[in-house]
């Protein structure tokens, strides 16, 4: 008879009420400007957020935010967050920043991301939204064994390619057990500003048709613009601008839609543990 280790008990985070992890199967479909946009908006719709950059390889939301300071530690190591745009943020980008790369290994990650969840003052919040690397390695795993999630958004650009990749995220979630609250098809399309024809760079419509096949929400398409770039490189995300603004409104629609289905699932998580 095999003896194996017992897997490790993921723990609730005093204070906070739901943890929304972000992933994309592949990088470059925008996977952190969708998190931190997302996370404004869910902000300025009246909640409170914090923002784990669990993407220790290319942390960009210091960039993102407009924020680099290092932050402050605490009596008993307990690190305060950072707060920049009205939300509590930690990333290794602050704690090392720079140019030069992190070359550590799977214990080493895992240590990093059990530290940002529970060795950091979050408070109380509504929402803790964490970004995470591409892909469908060891990060998520140290996530699911820590604390337990309230559900999953992955994002994908509408081609083939992105969406093959993100079918392999879908997969994982399933595998961890972890419900996906909705598909965001990002860069979806672009309107030229000179003739207002709309042109489907990245192909259009494919993350909605996903979300059909594997029965999963669709939260919304974000619209390839400019200004969502530059917002990104200029430390002011588009979201900031409130939900009446046009370029922002892709995000606080998905904000919407995700706030509905992490309630749900809060609400049915709450059930099962008050069963059993």
């Amino acid at each position: 008879m095999a003896h194996g280790h017992a897997m490790p008990q993921p723990v609730a985070l005093p204070g906070v009420s739901k943890i929304i992890a972000v992933g994309s199967g592949k990088g470059g479909v925008g996977k952190t400007t969708v998190a931190v946009n997302l996370a404004i908006a869910l902000s300025k719709l009246g909640q409170r957020v914090g923002l784990i950059d669990a993407d220790i390889y290319g942390p960009n939301v210091p960039l993102m935010m407009g924020s680099s300071q290092s932050p402050k530690v605490g009596a008993g190591n307990i690190i305060e967050p950072n707060e920049t745009h009205g939300l509590k943020t930690i990333s290794i980008g602050y704690i090392s920043p720079g140019d030069k790369p992190l070359v550590m290994r799977g214990p080493m990650l895992h240590q990093i991301i059990r530290q940002f969840l529970q060795q950091v003052n979050w408070g109380e919040l509504d929402y803790l939204i964490v970004d995470l690397p591409p892909g469908t390695g060891d990060v998520v795993i140290s996530l699911v064994q820590t604390v337990p999630l309230t559900g999953a958004v992955v994002v994908s650009t509408p081609s083939d390619v992105s969406l093959q990749d993100a079918r392999k995220a879908l997969e994982m979630f399933a595998q961890v057990n972890v419900e996906v609250l909705g598909i965001v098809e990002n860069m979806s399309h672009f309107t030229c500003p000179h003739c207002h024809e709309v042109i489907d760079i990245f192909s259009k419509g494919g993350a909605e048709r996903t979300a059909k096949q594997f029965n999963i929400p669709f939260l919304g398409s974000i619209e390839l613009i400019p200004a969502i770039r530059e917002g990104g490189d200029k430390g002011l995300p588009v979201a900031l601008a409130g939900p009446k603004s046009p370029q922002a409104t892709g995000f606080y629609d998905a904000a919407q839609k995700l706030m509905e289905r992490a309630e749900a699932a809060a609400a049915s998580a709450r059930d099962v543990f008050e069963i059993s």
